[in-house]
């Protein structure tokens, strides 16, 4: 095998691919990245469950595959000077490169030793730019759980009826949804439910751009294209929450509240509240305002801000984080608050009526005389 590349395509390729690769594994191949040279350069990671194929552009001189090392081939190509990478391998598995005067050898490991990554049918698809797949993604992924008890809720539930695409994460004690109109959807109503791993990787890999994401759904596997970019895993089979009946709650109070202002005021109240000094926020949904108070050992602090609606009083407890979490994550101004007792789940949807988004924490009981 024998290739020349512009060291940063190099980088790239391999900094992609690395992102799947085990950094320790019984197999000694999964440590490292597959090249494959041949019409340009086709580099690979996998870890058994979730596998990144990427293309580079290269010029090809002599056909071959190799596995190298993923962590130090990634040092050795950063640290290369910007020039063009020759690389070289013999039958051995002697691997050569080099770069400006910088030359490395290294042993590499057959081809044959890595495992092959499944392959998908993409006639079952659908398209989504890169920019809304990662938006939809990171407004929901926070809410994974990372409890293996349940293993399908440590994914995120995609579900396609018509046009519509509903993404549904939860953990046990928040839950958070995202809608989007599909312009291209090769499927018809369906549901499957994709690691949450899966998905951090995809959400690194789009970009902040309208170029499309094809979503092909295999009948054990689902697999991300875009670009030059295959992101291939694993689905997760088991019963996912019903999460339609979850939401259904009638709500006695709805409160409106600009979302800056809320995280800002949870943001100054959490300021004595830490991972060793834990303790509930407290919300009073008053008459126009909105009171949040909290006590902790290292003393008490409060805030209000002004609010549109009544909650007559209305008195409950919250995790900090979870509200910060579905707060920042709310892609909207302005935020509905709708919340019917102090053990019912609260609500947050958008103040506009639409139905793009969804997130529901569960209240923390608070004693009575811990009230404000």
């Amino acid at each position: 095998m024998k290739f020349t590349c512009e060291k940063a395509l190099l980088l790239s390729g391999v900094t992609t691919a690395s992102r799947t690769v085990a950094p320790k594994s019984t197999i000694p191949a999964l440590e490292g990245v597959l090249i494959e040279a041949g019409n340009g350069l086709v580099i690979s990671g996998y870890n058994l469950k979730t596998g990144i194929r990427t293309r580079v552009s290269a010029d090809v001189s002599e056909k071959g595959a190799i596995v190298l090392n993923s962590r130090l081939l990634g040092e050795i190509v950063r640290r290369m000077a910007d020039d063009t990478v020759t690389f070289s391998s013999d039958a051995q598995g002697l691997v050569k490169m080099s770069c400006g005067m910088s030359k490395y050898e290294l042993m590499g490991t057959s081809a044959e030793d890595f495992p092959e990554l499944p392959s998908v049918d993409a006639k079952h698809s659908i398209s989504i730019p890169e920019r809304t797949l990662k938006s939809v993604i990171s407004q929901t992924l926070f809410a994974v759980s990372d409890n293996e008890a349940r293993p399908v809720h440590t994914g995120s539930l995609f579900e396609i009826q018509g046009s519509t695409l509903t993404v549904v994460s939860v953990d046990g004690f928040r839950l958070a949804l995202r809608r989007e109109t599909l312009e291209s959807a090769k499927l018809g109503d369906t549901s499957f439910v994709v690691p949450g791993a899966t998905l951090s990787e995809v959400e690194k890999i789009c970009s902040d751009t309208d170029r499309q994401v094809v979503v092909s759904l295999g009948e054990r596997h689902i697999m991300f294209t875009t670009g030059e970019t295959e992101v291939i895993s694993r689905r997760l089979e088991g019963e996912f929450l019903d999460y339609r009946r979850s939401i259904a709650s009638p709500a006695k109070y709805e409160i409106t509240v600009k979302r800056k202002d809320i995280i800002e005021s949870v943001e100054r109240v959490s300021l004595i509240i830490s991972e060793k000094i834990k303790s509930p926020l407290r919300f009073r949904f008053a008459d126009g305002s909105l009171q949040i108070y909290t006590m902790t050992a290292l003393g008490t602090a409060s805030d209000e801000i002004m609010v549109h609606g009544d909650g007559e009083n209305l008195e409950m407890g919250f995790n900090n984080r979870y509200v910060l979490d579905a707060l920042k994550a709310a892609p909207a101004e302005e935020v509905c608050i709708r919340v019917a007792s102090q053990v019912s789940p609260c609500i947050l949807v958008p103040a506009d009526g639409s139905d793009s988004f969804l997130y529901m924490i569960l209240p923390v009981r608070i004693r009575t005389e811990e009230r404000v």
